[in-house]
C-alpha cells in the first residue's frame, strides 16, 4: 500500500483512479469526496428512500474500491462509471425490496397494513381479472407470465427454460404486460 500523499487540489480523476489502484487512500478518499452527493442522488432517485440510498452509495463506492484496477474513466472522469453502478445497484435493490414486501403481503394477508375492507376487494377484484386474463392466454404465454411475472425467473433462465431467446421472452413479456394493463383499465372503467 502506498503510503498516503497529498494530492493537488485540480488533480484529475484519472490520476486520482491510478494512484488509488496503487493503494492510495487519501487519492481514494478524494474521489469519494468529489462524487458522493451525485452517487447519492442517482441512488435516491430510484429508491425514493434516504437510508436506502446511502447503503446502496456505501455499496458503490466499496464496489470502487473492489474493482479500482478494472475501472475506466471516461472524458477524465470516474463519475459515469460511479453513477451507471450507483443507478443498477439501486434497480438491484428496489427489486429484491419489492419482492420481499410482495413475499410478506403473502404471508399477512390480514389488514394489518392498514388498508380497508374496500381495499381489500377491490384488490381480490383485480387479482380476479388477472387470474381471467391469465388464462386466457396461451400455454407458452402463461408459462411465461408465470415464471417471469408472478415467479423469480429471470428472462435468460426463462429463455433458456423454453428453449427461446432473451429477445423473445423479453418482447412477450412486454406484449403481456401490455395487455394484462389494458384488460385492468378496462375493468376500471366499467366499475
Amino acid at each position: 500500500m502506498t503510503p498516503p500523499t497529498t494530492i493537488a487540489e485540480g488533480t484529475g480523476d484519472r490520476e486520482l483512479l491510478e494512484r488509488a489502484a496503487a493503494g492510495d487512500r487519501t487519492a481514494f478518499g478524494q474521489l469519494y469526496d468529489r462524487h458522493v452527493r451525485p452517487v447519492y442522488w442517482q441512488a435516491y432517485s430510484v429508491v425514493r428512500d434516504a437510508g436506502e440510498a446511502e447503503d446502496i452509495t456505501q455499496d458503490v463506492f466499496i464496489t470502487m474500491w473492489a474493482k479500482v484496477r478494472q475501472i475506466s474513466v471516461v472524458d477524465e472522469s470516474v463519475l459515469p462509471w460511479l453513477l451507471l453502478t450507483s443507478r443498477f445497484t439501486a434497480l438491484n435493490a428496489r427489486r429484491r425490496s419489492q419482492k420481499v414486501r410482495a413475499r410478506s403481503s403473502e404471508l399477512t394477508p390480514d389488514l394489518a397494513d392498514g388498508s380497508s375492507v374496500e381495499d381489500e376487494v377491490v384488490a381480490g377484484q383485480v387479482r380476479s381479472e388477472i387470474d381471467k386474463a391469465v388464462a386466457a392466454l396461451s400455454p407458452t404465454d402463461r408459462r411465461l407470465y408465470d415464471m417471469c411475472v408472478a415467479g423469480d425467473h429471470t428472462y435468460e433462465l426463462a429463455a433458456r427454460e423454453l428453449g427461446v431467446s432473451h429477445a423473445v421472452v423479453r418482447n412477450r413479456i412486454s406484449r403481456l404486460r401490455t395487455r394484462l394493463r389494458a384488460d385492468l383499465r378496462s375493468m376500471r372503467e366499467t366499475s
